[in-house]
């Protein structure tokens, strides 16, 4: 049996761990600074926990070393230069750090040491991207791209009708950080909660969606006419988080109060934080739409993709965690069953160019329960 060991053991990587555990193909370990996140796993005999530093990277060598698989779920700000160790360890890897640098400055390395590495492979990014590579090599123009997504309660609360089912942090980002579209063919940046529409979801209702900064490694793998991700609120947030950014309210330098140096963003993160916190019992939910459009055989075609997936109340695992979580380990069981294992650094889209990986994708996700319905339409 091969073994794989999961770095972080946190929203996504404990649910993770136990999908691999269950599976019955791995023998699993988790590694995390914090044991009190490794007490989460607590109590199940099929996985190893292990309290570990995995900052230092000759300790996260010599930690993964007796591995076959890694899954790279650590933080976002380490997460380059863990991938970069785990590459050079000679590991295959799934990684679903999603950090700010670019991972296919690592592809030659991953080549040289004759390891696969599957990048940005959770839900969105990954799904996502995985989805929208398919559509794009089926056609033979590509017009439109267009990815809805947000994690959502399924309970609309007052003020803010949202609750973080991730870092709260992450999500304030999501509402700064300029979004990079492509609009005519050419890159270009607005400014994020831009360009509002409402979109009707069944189930769901009427939702509002904004620019955000979602596309990443899209922009340079899709030579599209126009593409942009958009974020999914319940109508009414946008408005309420335009206030609070205009008002500084999300500023990060820090200004004079009584004599007292205080960060906006860390005044506004206290108060907002324990309101956006998802209590126990309450329900997240997934809902994302890929939508892609453009020309094959001189006709006009789309490629729809539908997902709406609800927290598993049995298990207790959030709708973004499975989502996310279970798209990792379904790329791990279809690296290891050899459908995809070539040497490099990959993006999902690059994978989805392949209809054998999207089949096992869509097929293995479904066994958990995550089901994405599909339309295609010729015009």
């Amino acid at each position: 049996m091969k073994k794989v060991i999961v770095l972080g053991s946190g929203l996504v990587g404990a649910p993770l761990a136990k999908d691999l555990a269950a599976c019955g193909m791995f023998s699993v370990s988790v590694a995390d600074v914090s044991q009190a996140s490794l007490d989460k796993l607590a109590g199940i005999k099929e996985i190893n926990c292990i309290q570990q530093d995995l900052r230092d990277s000759e300790k996260l060598s010599t930690l993964i070393q007796s591995y076959d698989y890694v899954v790279n779920a650590v933080p976002g700000f380490m997460g380059y230069e863990s991938l970069k160790t785990i590459i050079r360890c000679k590991k295959n890897c799934i990684d679903i750090a999603f950090f700010a640098e670019d991972a296919g400055t690592l592809h030659d390395l991953a080549v040289q040491n004759g390891v696969c590495v599957i990048t940005d492979m959770g839900v969105a990014p990954g799904m996502s991207h995985l989805l929208t590579g398919f559509a794009h090599h089926q056609l033979d123009e590509t017009h439109k791209v267009r990815i809805f997504v947000g994690g959502l309660p399924r309970e609309r609360t007052w003020p803010y009708e949202y609750k973080a089912v991730f870092s709260p942090s992450d999500v304030i980002e999501e509402y700064t950080r300029p979004a990079r579209l492509v609009e005519n063919s050419k890159v270009v940046e607005k400014v994020a909660l831009s360009d509002s529409e409402f979109l009707y979801f069944p189930g769901v209702g009427t939702l509002e969606a904004f620019n955000s900064d979602g596309l990443r490694s899209l922009v340079k793998s899709i030579k599209a006419v126009d593409m942009a991700e958009k974020t999914l609120r319940y109508i009414g947030h946008i408005e309420i988080m335009k206030i609070l950014r205009e008002t500084g309210f999300f500023g990060t330098e820090p200004i004079e109060v009584n004599g007292h140096l205080i960060s906006p963003l860390d005044f506004t993160s206290k108060l907002l934080f324990p309101k956006w916190k998802l209590e126990p019992g309450e329900i997240d939910i997934t809902v994302m739409r890929i939508q892609v459009e453009g020309m094959k055989d001189g006709q006009l075609s789309s490629y729809r993709w539908d997902l709406y997936d609800e927290a598993d109340t049995k298990s207790g695992v959030h709708s973004m965690a499975r989502t996310t979580g279970y798209a990792a380990t379904s790329a791990l069981r279809m690296m290891e069953k050899g459908i995809f294992n070539t040497a490099g650094v990959y993006f999902p889209e690059v994978v989805g160019e392949r209809s054998e990986c999207v089949d096992y994708m869509l097929a293995d996700q479904s066994e958990r329960g995550i089901h994405y319905s599909f339309t295609k339409e010729k015009f």
